[in-house]
């Protein structure tokens, strides 16, 4: 009777022994599969970013836990503006949580790039940016977007294009450049964490996202300097026309005469 017990107690631990290599091995086959697919398309040198009209904002917390400002906002922020100056992305789809009114992140974002005089009509906001997956299924189903700059840290983006490219959106990652911060690596091992589950979602679950509504294409406005030379070209152009007739009412006095 003990060596039963013994023989069947073996076999439990041999086969969740063997459930849990398995467990392992798909772990990091779904982790080296996303890697491997887009770390190409992953660009580490903001002036080298884009171009391209779009640039997708991923919202985070603007405070940590501690009470002090998350410096992976504060990078997110100062990437997005830098990049619509150095004329990388022309308009921003600043995405993110706004669960209570006290908690909202496209708001948040939207008044620290406005104190970076960033315009308004270069910024939409997407309030229903619950998580990478719903900021990019939104960004096509509500906002109309085909191609897109994504702009977060290099630790997230491998995920946010891998959702990307299995939603068919044509999508390349701007890595924003971060002071290194103590505890990283909790961050890293959840996101190891999250491109497992995201491989799951995408193909065996079938994730949907939380709302999407009606479709609201991008207003894209021209960039600033572009107005600019069109103010100065119409000018230019008043002032010929003003030429013109100036000769012409001059023609018609000596025709007169």
């Amino acid at each position: 009777m003990q060596a039963l017990l013994w023989k069947s107690f073996k076999l439990v631990l041999m086969t969740l022994g063997a459930l849990l290599l398995l467990g392992l091995l798909l772990f990091v086959s779904a982790n080296l599969w996303v890697l491997g697919k887009t770390h190409a398309r992953i660009e580490h040198d903001l002036p080298l970013c884009g171009p391209e009209r779009v640039g997708i904002v991923f919202g985070t917390s603007h405070w940590t836990r501690s009470g002090v400002r998350n410096p992976y906002f504060d990078a997110r922020i100062n990437a997005a503006s830098r990049l619509l100056r150095l004329g990388r992305v022309e308009h921003l789809l600043l995405s993110g949580d706004n669960r209570t009114r006290q908690y909202n992140e496209p708001i948040t974002m939207w008044r620290d790039l406005r104190s970076q005089h960033v315009r308004d009509e270069d910024m939409t906001l997407d309030y229903a940016g619950f998580s990478t997956f719903d900021t990019l299924a939104r960004a096509r189903d509500v906002f109309g977007v085909e191609q897109v700059l994504l702009v977060t840290q290099k630790w997230h983006l491998p995920r946010a294009l891998f959702i990307a490219d299995a939603l068919g959106l044509e999508a390349r990652g701007c890595s924003a450049p971060s002071r290194p911060v103590a505890g990283v690596w909790r961050l890293q091992a959840r996101e190891w964490m999250a491109r497992a589950a995201t491989v799951g979602d995408l193909y065996l679950w079938g994730r949907e996202p939380y709302f999407l509504g009606p479709l609201e294409p991008l207003n894209i406005a021209p960039p600033a300097w572009r107005q600019m030379l069109d103010v100065e070209s119409e000018n230019s152009l008043d002032g010929y026309r003003l030429g013109l007739k100036g000769d012409a009412v001059s023609a018609a006095d000596t025709a007169r005469e």
